[in-house]
Order: C-alpha cells, then structure tokens, then sequence
C-alpha cells in the first residue's frame, strides 16, 4: 500500500516527529511540496493521499484509479472535489479539534493588541518619544478596557468555545450567533445575528467558509455592527469582502480590525489591505496555529485517520 505526503512543508516537518506516520504505511513519497502541474503523476498508483493546501480535482482522480482515501492535514477541505470523491468511492477525512489552544491564544494576541495598542507605544518607544516626554507615560493612543465588554462569537465549534472560554476570563459577556446554516433552528442559548452585531464591542470569526458564509462580513454586515467595535478573523479570508472592510476603517466606523487570514494566500503585494494608510489594522500570516504542539497534533490527526481507514472505521469522514 502506498501513500503521498503532498506538502510536507506547510507542516514544517523540522521539529516534529514522522515515526508514527511512516510507520503507518509499508511506502511513503513525502514531497516538500507540489504544484498542480505535477499533482496527478504523484498521486498516481497511491491508495492514500495527504495533503494540506495541494488541490486534489476530479482530474486528478481520475487519473488515480487506486486512490481510496485523501487525508487533509487541516479542518478546511475547500482543496478537494467533495462531489467527485464522493461518486469514486474516495473516504475524505480532515483533522479537527488540533488548533484550540493555539488559536485561542492568537486570537487574544491581536485583541489585547487592538485594546491596548502596546504594539503602537513599545514602536513609540524605540523612536524616543517616551524619552522626549514631559510626563511619567505616554498615554496618546487610546486603550480599551476589555473587562465588561461584550465579545460576539461567529461560529461554535471548538474553536469558538474555547476563544469564548477566554473571554469569559477576562471579564467579558459573551454572546453566540444563530447558525448561519440554512434551516438550523435556533438554540436557547445562542442570538441572532443582528443582535450580536448590534451589541458586541468585539467580534470574533470562527465559522468555516462555504456558500451561507462567503463575504459574510460585507458592506450591510459592517454598517450593522455596533460604532466602534472590532473584528477579528482567525477563520478563512473569504468570510470577508476585504474592499469594505478597508473603507469602515478608513471611515472610522470600526476601532480597528485583526486578521490572521486574507482571501489569497500568500498576497500580492499590493494587496487592498496591505496599505499603511490603513488605521489600527493587523495582519498576521496565517500562523495562528503554527506553534510546534498544534502541528505534531495535526499531523497526528492524520495518522489516526490513515489508521481508522486500515481498520474501516474512518475517523472524521467529509461528505459532499
């Protein structure tokens, strides 16, 4: 039986161990990674394919007659034909619940730096206008207090949970939105989505990308939030239209925004939100979940899936 590691470096394989995922097949092919011209020559004659981001279409199935099972080194399974694999008899299978510590802990990295700016006044400091200062601080930039604020969270999976545990911590209500899914009937304790939007002081993004959630955060969706609030994405870039969201800033309607993913990954550089014009702003590159405990879970994720599969109880099965 063979299998195919298709973007082994998007894991960063340097600090983790691959004992238990070699050992799960008698033949691997791990390749640092792989462009679409080359999918379907890799994936040919393997039984198993893992692969993070490498995207796997009807094509590339059919021209793998022995492919049995695609195991995505992720929760998101976007990069895969769910459709095709479905009528080929192809088990698809994600990694979920690796990331809820890491993400959590990013999450409030860039909330606490949009509540406190320390990022702003530690800048401030290294360009001497503290030493120049007339007084003990310096205290130009506003600070917001999150203990008391109300924190809304988009999406209540794991991930939400454990982001909305923290928020709790510090002092913050929270408030969960409706479904967003066509024909989920509401939960006792869970808002509709205008009302979170009308009440919350941060909103935090946790749903995944799909046709109900697709430029969620549009132009309506800002205008509704409540004036002065802040968002926060650590989910897919899709969940926002990105040309709105660089005007709310700009227009002020929102305090600020965070961002742990864009809509093309990596960007180009001149990218709408890539502009230093942009007030209290912050992107980071997607590396919410890169701390080396989140990654060796992920991959491990993967190896309890291959094994599920040999025993024929697969383990968090995606159907189309």
């Amino acid at each position: 039986m063979r299998g195919v590691v298709l973007d082994l470096d998007t894991l960063h394989p340097q600090d983790l161990s691959l004992d238990d995922l070699q050992a799960s097949l008698p033949d691997w092919q791990l390749f640092a990674g792989t462009s679409p011209e080359d999918t379907a020559a890799r994936i040919a004659g393997c039984q198993v394919v893992v692969t993070n981001k490498v995207v796997i279409d009807r094509a590339a199935m059919h021209a793998c007659a022995d492919l049995k099972l695609i195991c995505v080194s992720a929760t998101g399974t976007n990069n895969v034909d769910l459709q095709a694999a479905t009528e080929r008899g192809i088990v698809v299978c994600n990694v979920r619940d690796y990331a809820a510590a890491s993400l959590a802990q990013h999450v409030f990295a860039l909330l606490l730096a949009l509540a406190t700016r320390w990022h702003q006044y530690a800048a401030d400091v290294q360009a001497g206008e503290w030493s120049r200062s007339p007084m003990f601080c310096l205290m130009h930039r506003p600070v917001m207090e999150l203990a008391g604020k109300t924190f809304g969270v988009i999406g209540y999976g794991v991930l939400g949970r454990e982001v909305a545990r923290l928020a709790q911590a510090f002092g913050m209500r929270v408030l969960v939105s409706d479904s967003l899914r066509p024909g989920v009937a509401s939960q006792p304790d869970r808002v509709p989505l205008a009302t979170l939007l009308r009440e919350s002081d941060v909103i935090s993004l946790h749903c995944p990308l799909d046709k109900a959630t697709a430029q969620l955060v549009n132009k309506d969706f800002l205008a509704a939030m409540k004036p002065g609030a802040v968002l926060i994405n650590t989910a897919r870039g899709g969940l926002v239209d990105e040309a709105a969201l660089k005007q709310a800033l700009l227009d002020g309607q929102l305090a600020g925004a965070a961002l742990d993913v864009l809509s093309v990954e990596p960007p180009p550089a001149d990218h709408l939100l890539l502009d230093a014009a942009i007030p209290n702003l912050i992107i980071t590159p997607h590396n919410a979940w890169v701390s080396r405990e989140c990654r060796q879970r992920l991959l491990d994720g993967v190896v309890a899936n291959i094994e599920g599969w040999k025993a024929g109880k697969p383990v968090n099965p995606v159907l189309a």
